[in-house]
């Protein structure tokens, strides 16, 4: 809206990063987000980012995704292929995604949301949204190269966005005034024995970080989650650690002057908003 002064077709996003199973940090720092009260307009996701994400704008609260993938066992993500693109065929993800949204299509959300992917022929970054598939979209997203198949949309393959745009500020800077972002894919030493998975883990979490640098400029506020490191891209049994890690350092980034100072300005902002709203309900205006 022009009255608040350069136009813009959002005010608050979220952009949550990717990061596979220290992704469930988004939802510690989404509770922090919440406790706040603020209220995002749009989510842009990528990979464990998007996973969050379509939850979050399909109305879930934190605690409730959490306790959607507590439920599921490891196994039930991971359905074995012969290994021809990946190790790992999607249906499991897609399984899951199909059980649980309540939503089957972007417009159905409750909060508009967009999903990062790449494309594997063109090595593009491609954001879906709008008319997409909603759950291929997301699937396509989470899809680790050489871990799982790439997902096959109107005959294009795609896999997981982090290759390219791992923390996905960049794909709705120019639609929102302010963006928080959250990033669970900081890099640390390593001192482990090294094998195959460690390799291939960590190869993708020096190509995330290279790619999130930009973006790391173009953030209003980031959450840089400290501790993963003790945990491995598919640990989907210390969800409430990680959680907690991802809680803790939203509530340090936003207790800063200048995350403050943001939380001020969306509170004038929804004040502001209401009160128009208040007044064109009274002139009868619809």
């Amino acid at each position: 809206m022009a009255i608040f002064g350069k136009s813009y077709q959002y005010y608050l996003g979220y952009a949550l990063g990717g990061g596979g199973a220290r992704g469930f940090a988004h939802l510690g720092a989404l509770k922090v987000l919440e406790r706040y009260r603020l209220k995002p307009d749009v989510i842009a996701g990528t990979s464990a980012g998007a996973l969050a994400g379509v939850f979050y704008a399909d109305g879930f609260t934190p605690d409730e995704i959490g306790e959607l993938f507590q439920k599921n066992e490891m196994r039930e993500f991971f359905d074995f292929s012969l290994p021809k693109a990946g190790i790992f065929k999607t249906s499991g993800i897609r399984h899951f995604l199909q059980k649980n949204l309540r939503a089957r299509t972007f417009d159905q959300l409750r909060i508009p949301f967009m999903s990062v992917a790449t494309d594997w022929q063109k090595i593009a970054t491609v954001v879906f949204t709008g008319n997409a598939p909603l759950i291929d979209s997301v699937v396509a997203s989470c899809s680790v190269p050489i871990v799982f198949n790439p997902v096959i949309i109107d005959d294009v393959p795609y896999v997981d966005g982090g290759l390219l745009r791992n923390y996905p500020v960049s794909v709705i800077r120019d639609l929102c005034k302010f963006v928080i972002g959250v990033n669970v894919s900081l890099m640390s030493e390593i001192h482990e024995k090294i094998n195959i998975r460690k390799v291939a883990e960590r190869t993708f979490s020096i190509m995330s970080n290279y790619n999130s640098m930009y973006d790391k400029f173009l953030s209003d506020i980031t959450i840089d989650v400290e501790g993963l490191q003790d945990y491995t891209m598919f640990d989907l049994r210390n969800i409430d650690k990680i959680k907690e890690l991802g809680y803790l350092s939203a509530v340090d980034a936003l207790g800063t002057k200048q995350g403050l100072k943001l939380i001020r300005r969306c509170h004038h902002h929804y004040a502001l908003e209401a009160e128009v709203k208040a007044h064109i309900h009274k002139l009868g205006i619809r």
